[in-house]
């Protein structure tokens, strides 16, 4: 499932990129790299966040 992950973090950072011109109008190259890399990299940080909730989860009723 590596190629599955790797695409939600590339959508996680357009998102971000796509969000970020909402706000402003006009941002800076290192300003839409930096939401890019935000949006890349939060994206695993939440998907690792809740793999573990739900793993805590089945622990706990079992």
């Amino acid at each position: 499932m590596g190629l599955l992950d790797e695409v939600e973090k590339i959508a996680g950072a357009v998102v971000a990129v796509e969000g970020l011109k909402k706000v402003d109008s006009d941002p800076s190259i290192l300003t839409e790299a930096a939401a890019a890399f935000a949006g890349y990299e939060g994206t695993g940080a939440l998907k690792d966040f809740v793999n573990k909730e739900e793993g805590e989860g089945e622990k706990k009723e079992g």
